[in-house]
């Protein structure tokens, strides 16, 4: 009779698919998880355990995500799921920003409207939907990327009752006198017709014109004789027409020069360049000398309008360029505006809110300012005082939304006041754990630089500035009771109730001002958005039930310290006195392989939608989870590609041990720890230490860390090792023999752990690993928490033993390669190997290492003794000599052994004896 042993072997049976396939499977699981409502029911189960709060930063609702929020979004993921998994109740409310230019700039495009001829509630109208259609496409590519969420109930800054939190964040630091209106330079971007913040500046190089300026002194106090010229220089020509004064510093010495019989001012260290410069090649001597303090309230005329302009004193002057004559328009600068209201400068600003001049600009009128500075040039060429133009290049601020270069524009202005809690801020940022360390000095040093805070905007979709005006006297009314009744107001209309109602319709019943009117105007202006998003730890964390303030963690871009990490901090201690967070935790940006910025002209831009539908979201994730994110990050095709391979072997391992537990009931079939067999123990404690350094590096953000480890586990340990090994013993032994139970013991615990610990990366992976588990009843892995590592696994000694035996089995494994490529065998089970060990230590490890020649993948082992005769054409290896030759015998059909005992058992002479013995178990 003819028998197929291939029947009788214990081979691999599972439904798990060998190819992930994950483009089109992830949409799938993503659909089951819908299904039975995981979010909620995650919540559910943790209900009551310690609460972890990753308050999420508002994306904008502007575009189709990027790869930079894919990283964000990811990260975030990674840490929610691992700190539910730790075994904390750790919800999760993403939020959108909605309000600010972008939206403005995107409706005007887009419809080819003009804003000014629409009204303005109409125009809000349109903001909103945009934003919201924004938010819609977002929120389902945020859950396509398997981010677990409340995405049913986000929070939005556009809604009710977030905007009624707002106006009582900006009410409370109104009253505690932490809101000013004041007259002072700002950030004006005149594209965006709007004043800025420090936090939406970028800088860029910029072309500029410079120029140098000789101001004829008219009154030189004794000091200077009359008709001598003291030289600015600058690379703002367009404002000249705004100079009321020029700054010198008072321990610098000037000295006066005849320059072909005009006599020029000048900084002595700057005099020679700026001499040079003017293609004065001769050596000049100084006529006179002072110190600036001593050129105090000279007078000089300005060279365009004929009106006086002052010396004054100013130690923001500096000898780094230009003249150490600085030119001053209080209405174009903050240093210029601060020794302006020293010595009571009129403030002069003769540009418009779209950057062009005004009637005060005489024959400049009507042009845009940087347009403007030829003919400015020009016009002092032709007075007689240019005496130097040239080009530079030179860093500007730009306007982070449109890219236009911005000006500083003395304007009437809302500030949140910083130099009143300064020292509040600064104390709060120590009490704060940053990641990276640096962050701490980061954020130190912009606080203890910035300047108040302008937060009034002058355009119409955002939140309005909830002041009021006296008709009468102009004087504003801001009072708990106004603030209360707009913010109840807000909650229950929105704020588009503003623009739509009166101000006597949005003041409470019997509002005054202290002149005893009762009419009011409304204030037109708009908050920051960065007031917006800065009032969420109030809006959403103290508002929300599951929720709590402060936050235990904020994660965001490193771009973040000027923006979310800052404004959100301003408000949390004025309002609350302390910071809003916890701990902050920042990373890098994207760049492309090669290290450079992403951007479309370079063709270089990697998107994260393109890399779903090619390679799915799990793709990217452990991509994500590879990187050290808190530095800059690389990303390319072929990067993804690694990566993919990273995955295809973590999806084998799984795919292994899936196969081989089919048949394994843990609760019937678990053999207890001191009856498993040596190699399986050693397996199982490879696994608890991988879980305490996976655990650990979780618990620190190191996801490169838990990448790495689990990597290394399922390559080497698993793939190279432990399952080659195994494939002998688990299927060829009898089903329920000791030998193969005691294997899916091991593996099964190993499948159940690594499914785990790789859930918060692998997600979809990992849950669909889970259905297939036998003896688990969850209805996903996300509803599991990570096992305490046990201590009975874990064996020092054992692991040291068996970092002896895969040493030398290595060196075998080397002695195999050499003979297969010299032809003597072909595969291993062919060879059967002469171990001639060095010494007692080494022998003693051979002789103590359990079915030796399965452990070494060969047919045969016969192990020597130190000092017997080695073979002549055994090869020298490290610590031992190994010779490699043909196994004798014939090869079993059943388990490919080579043995002579083939054939001994007559009713299966194809078959070793153990073969032999074990095939009645299938017949």
């Amino acid at each position: 009779m003819s028998i197929d042993y291939s029947k009788t072997l214990n081979l691999p049976q599972t439904e798990f698919p060998m190819r992930g396939n994950l483009p089109q499977r992830e949409p799938e699981i993503q659909k089951r998880w819908e299904e039975i409502g995981l979010y909620q029911k995650v919540q559910a189960k943790q209900k009551g355990k310690p609460k972890f709060v990753l308050h999420d930063g508002p994306p904008y609702a502007n575009g189709d995500i990027h790869l930079g929020h894919a990283v964000n979004k990811i990260l975030k993921d990674i840490i929610v799921k691992s700190k539910t998994m730790e075994g904390f109740d750790a919800p999760y409310v993403p939020g959108w920003d909605t309000h600010g230019l972008p939206i403005e700039q995107a409706i005007i495009k887009n419809k080819k409207i003009n804003r000014h001829e629409i009204p303005v509630p109409e125009f809000r109208h349109m903001c909103r939907d945009y934003a919201l259609d924004f938010i819609d496409r977002q929120r389902a590519q945020f859950k396509r990327l398997g981010v677990r969420g409340d995405w049913e109930n986000p929070y939005i800054t556009l809604l009710p009752a977030y905007e009624a939190a707002q106006i009582r964040v900006f009410g409370e630091m109104a009253v505690k006198g932490l809101i000013y209106k004041g007259m002072k330079p700002v950030y004006w971007c005149t594209h965006c017709e709007t004043a800025l913040a420090e936090a939406e500046i970028e800088y860029a190089d910029k072309q500029s014109p410079s120029i140098y300026v000789k101001f004829q002194v008219t009154d030189g106090k004794g000091k200077l004789p009359e008709g001598a010229s003291i030289v600015i220089w600058t690379t703002t020509p367009w404002t000249i027409p705004a100079n009321v004064a020029i700054a010198v510093n008072p321990d610098f010495e000037y000295v006066l020069i005849d320059v072909r019989g005009e006599k020029l001012l000048i900084a002595k260290e700057l005099a020679g360049a700026v001499l040079k410069a003017a293609g004065y090649e001769q050596e000049l001597q100084p006529e006179a000398s002072f110190k600036g303090a001593e050129l105090e309230r000279v007078k000089t005329r300005h060279p365009l309008f004929g009106r006086e302009s002052l010396v004054v004193l100013g130690d923001h002057v500096t000898l780094d360029a230009g003249t150490g004559c600085v030119h001053t328009a209080p209405g174009h600068g903050m240093e210029d505006f601060l020794v302006g209201q020293k010595y009571g400068l009129p403030v002069l600003v003769p540009i418009d809110d779209r950057g062009k001049f005004t009637q005060e600009a005489g024959p400049f009128a009507g042009q845009f300012y940087a347009k403007a500075n030829p003919a400015i040039t020009e016009a002092i060429r032709e007075a007689g005082y240019l005496l130097r133009e040239s080009v530079m290049e030179h860093s500007y601020p730009h306007c982070w939304r449109c890219k236009n270069p911005v000006i500083f524009r003395a304007t009437e202005q809302w500030f949140g006041s910083i130099d009143k809690i300064r020292d509040e801020l600064l104390e709060q940022i120590k009490q704060v754990k940053w990641n990276p360390a640096w962050g701490e000095v980061r954020l130190h040093n912009m606080v203890a630089e910035r300047q108040d805070w302008c937060i009034s905007r002058q355009r119409v979709w955002g939140v309005p500035i909830p002041i009021f005006y006296c008709t009468d006297c102009g004087k504003e009314l801001i009072t708990k009771q106004t603030i209360e009744h707009v913010a109840n107001l807000f909650a229950e209309h929105g704020s588009q109730v503003w623009f739509e109602r009166e101000a006597a319709d949005l003041l409470p019943e019997g509002a005054a001002c202290q002149c005893g009117h009762t009419e009011f105007r409304k204030e037109t202006d708009i908050m920051d958005v960065w007031f917006d998003s800065g009032s969420s730890h109030i809006a959403v964390c103290g508002g929300r039930e599951e929720l709590h303030w402060p936050a235990d963690l904020y994660l965001e871009g490193s771009d973040q310290y000027r923006g979310w990490f800052n404004s959100s901090l301003t408000t949390a201690v004025a309002v609350k006195g302390r910071a809003p967070y916890k701990e902050v935790l920042s990373h890098g940006f994207v760049l492309d392989g090669e290290g450079r910025k992403m951007s479309k002209s370079l063709g270089n831009v990697v998107d994260p939608l393109k890399v779903l539908e090619n390679l799915g979201a799990d793709i990217l994730r452990l991509w994500v989870a590879s990187v050290d994110y808190r530095s800059d990050v690389r990303v390319s095709d072929s990067i993804l590609k690694q990566v993919a391979e990273v995955y295809r072997k973590i999806r084998n391992t799984f795919r292994y041990l899936l196969g081989n537990v089919y048949d394994f009931d843990p609760a019937a079939h678990s053999v207890p720890l001191d009856q498993m067999l040596e190699i399986d123990r050693w397996a199982l404690h490879k696994l608890e230490a991988l879980k305490q350094r996976t655990m650990k590096a979780y618990k620190n953000y190191e996801f490169h860390v838990v990448f790495h480890d689990i990597n290394n586990f399922c390559t080497v340990d698993m793939s190279a090792f432990y399952f080659d090994v195994l494939k002998d013993r688990v299927y060829t032994s009898a089903p329920d023999s000791l030998e193969r139970r005691s294997a899916q013991t091991a593996m099964h615990h190993i499948l159940v752990e690594l499914v785990k610990l790789t859930a918060p990366i692998l997600t979809h992976t990992a849950d669909e690993v889970w259905q297939y588990v036998p003896g688990v009843s969850e209805e996903s892995v996300q509803l599991t928490e990570w096992s305490e590592v046990k201590a009975e696994f874990l064996d020092k000694e054992l692991e040291a033993k068996w970092e002896k035996i895969l040493a030398l089995r290595d060196e075998v494994l080397k002695a195999l390669e050499v003979a297969r490529k010299d032809k003597v065998i072909g595969k291993s089970l062919m060879a059967a190997v002469d171990l001639y060990p060095e010494n007692a230590d080494v022998l003693q490890v051979l002789e103590g290492t359990p079915r030796l020649q399965e452990v070494l993948g060969v047919s045969r082992v016969n192990l020597f003794k130190p000092g017997e005769t080695v073979a002549a054409d055994a090869a020298p290896y490290v610590g031992l000599s190994i010779r490699v030759r043909v196994a004798e015998g014939e090869t079993c059909e059943r388990c490919r052994v080579v043995t002579p005992e083939v054939g001994q058992v007559t009713e299966h002479p194809t078959l070793c004896p153990t073969c032999a013995e074990n095939v009645k178990y299938f017949l």
